[in-house]
């Protein structure tokens, strides 16, 4: 019992730093979320699916990154984050490479009017590549995920970061060092013409075609199928919460949401912390993106991968609808 106790003590000192372990035995993932908060609103079931994952012990989420940059980006990750009780997770926007689409049916103005949040201005948070760099700096060899549901503006300017005060690498070599994968909503399988692609064309194709760990895709495809929110709405026993109202809001502004919300990114989100193989194969290749934004493809290529249903989506669907009702601790 004396050499079982000595040996559980040393493993706490052997962690690897930022690394907890679960419930179930293993670590907890280690997740950044680059999103593009706004123009759409799967990203508010994303980062619900976060702060689930994260009160069950199953993930660290180190950091809420936008690659938007609308007036009031930074103020919205805040309320979302103090709401889940998490204020203190870090933020940062791109205020000079951010794209500035936001959401038409207004619900960032209702949640900033009616929710608290410490955090007022853009101004007020990071850059996006000071701060990766910072936590990347930090943590243990391979220890990070990162979850993009958004642009690729920010991690394509990562990969072009030289050496700084936190770290003497540059950033293809911080991210080769420090990253284990990286999983994104993006592309459409075999070939489309995706949002998250297409609005920062440039930035995808240098992201994708230099990303130095392994990649996995949820494509278009993926999330189209899942339609998440109507339970949400429709549990009485949820008030006063950001996320019930951004669906309440939305869901009735588009007779093609009447059955709910397409769920592109919170798959992204499901297979970074609990992995893919309940519900989907991966299939191995590469992506390679046009000057006009399309993907396409590559069979013989390595080292990236995209989801393939393996699982009826309702299943998945039960799954995050489910998560998406889960309320703060």
């Amino acid at each position: 019992m004396r050499i079982i106790m000595l040996f559980m003590l040393v493993l706490v000192f052997i962690l690897p730093a930022g690394a907890q372990e679960t419930s179930q035995g293993g670590q907890r993932v280690n997740i950044i979320f680059d999103t593009d908060m706004g123009p759409d609103y799967d990203d508010v079931g994303a980062i619900t699916l976060l702060h689930a994952f994260a009160d069950e012990k199953k993930i660290n989420l180190l950091a809420t990154i936008a690659s938007t940059r609308y007036e009031n980006v930074a103020a919205v990750l805040n309320i979302f984050n103090t709401y889940f009780h998490r204020s203190q997770i870090p933020i940062a926007v791109s205020r000079e490479n951010g794209l500035l689409l936001r959401d038409r049916q207004h619900w960032t103005d209702s949640l900033v009017a009616k929710y608290p949040h410490r955090i007022k201005n853009n101004s007020e948070v990071s850059e996006p590549v000071a701060l990766y760099r910072k936590i990347l700096s930090t943590y243990a060899d391979k220890s990070i995920t990162i979850v993009t549901v958004g642009f690729l503006t920010n991690l394509a300017a990562l990969l072009k970061s030289p050496p700084d005060n936190y770290s003497t690498l540059n950033g293809y070599e911080l991210v080769k060092k420090k990253v284990k994968r990286l999983v994104s909503m993006a592309g459409k399988f075999p070939a489309g013409n995706e949002f998250n692609i297409n609005r920062d064309a440039a930035s995808s194709a240098y992201a994708y075609g230099h990303w130095p760990t392994e990649v996995w895709f949820s494509g278009f495809e993926i999330g189209e199928k899942i339609k998440t929110g109507i339970p949400l709405i429709n549990n009485k026993n949820i008030q006063h919460s950001p996320v019930k109202d951004v669906f309440r809001i939305c869901i009735p502004m588009a007779a093609e949401d009447s059955a709910g919300r397409k769920s592109w990114d919170e798959t992204a989100v499901l297979v970074a912390a609990t992995g893919y193989n309940s519900y989907y194969t991966l299939k191995e290749g590469r992506i390679h993106i046009s000057e006009d934004g399309s993907d396409t493809w590559d069979d013989s290529g390595k080292g990236q991968f995209h989801l393939v249903e393996k699982t009826n989506p309702q299943k998945v669907q039960y799954i995050i609808n489910k998560l998406m009702q889960h309320q703060p601790r």
